[in-house]
């Protein structure tokens, strides 16, 4: 990476995502409309919260009915049993839990607040209370938008989806990587010569998450509206792709699991 310069910007003009929309469509057509002609290297990064919409991943809590475990659980958490049911069934693993706070291993691997399950930014409307689940394959939802992208722009795109995420040892949430296509999400600098020559030996760069928390400054968190960022000015070179989940650590390899 030798990237000096970085240009971010937020795409106008798209609309709000209900379940069915051709998010290509509303992708191409936006950034035409604000006169940003993607370029090879570029990353279009886009908002989990569109995407799940797009998809359908909405869930009404009204359908939903709690197993015991999930009541149990939702005494324990001070949440809604159906809510906890909904993190459950998309959980692989409940990692740490006690008043208002549930953490759990998303069926995908992420660990993760209410394993991505979220009620903010949604429509609820008259029949109660809504909640969005995480896209079922983002790295997959990447590489269709991307060969889309591609075709109709005439460049080699990267396209990340982006969620928040809490941290471990850190307060607040920052942007990371849920999907990714078409760059190297995992940067591997092991063996690379630092500054005064000595090797790297344990180096791995989180590029596709980076990228996500940048474009996150301008996505923001409440009702800004702008779930597209354009990023220009990164380069990687003939590095090979690897999709977001060459992020994910193995449990095994979790010291703190």
């Amino acid at each position: 990476m030798d990237a000096a310069t970085l240009t971010l910007v937020a795409v106008p003009g798209i609309p709000l995502v209900s379940t069915g929309d051709d998010l290509g469509a509303i992708l191409i057509e936006a950034l035409a409309a604000a006169g940003l002609e993607p370029r090879d290297q570029d990353v279009l990064v886009i908002a989990q919260k569109i995407v799940s919409k797009a998809e359908g991943r909405t869930v009404r809590l009204a359908t939903v009915r709690p197993s015991a475990r999930a009541r149990e659980l939702a005494a324990a958490v001070h949440k809604d049993p159906r809510f906890v049911e909904l993190v459950l069934s998309e959980s692989s693993e409940v990692v740490r839990h006690r008043r208002d706070v549930l953490i759990a291993a998303h069926r995908l691997g992420f660990v993760m607040a209410n394993a991505g399950v979220d009620q903010s930014n949604i429509e609820h409307g008259e029949d109660g209370e809504q909640a969005l689940l995480l896209p079922q394959d983002p790295d997959g939802t990447c590489a269709a938008l991307k060969e889309r992208l591609d075709a109709h722009f005439g460049a080699r795109l990267g396209v990340v989806i982006n969620d928040s995420f809490g941290r471990p040892w850190r307060n607040g949430v920052t942007g990371v990587a849920l999907g990714a296509a078409g760059l190297p999400s995992l940067l591997d600098m092991i063996g690379e010569p630092d500054l005064f020559g000595r090797a790297l030996k344990v180096t791995q760069i989180a590029l596709a998450d980076e990228i996500a928390a940048a474009a996150s400054l301008l996505m923001g968190q409440a009702a800004e509206g702008r779930p597209a960022v354009l990023v220009r000015g990164l380069a990687w070179g003939e590095r090979p792709a690897l999709p977001a989940k060459a992020l994910i650590r193995r449990k095994e390899l979790d010291l703190f699991r």
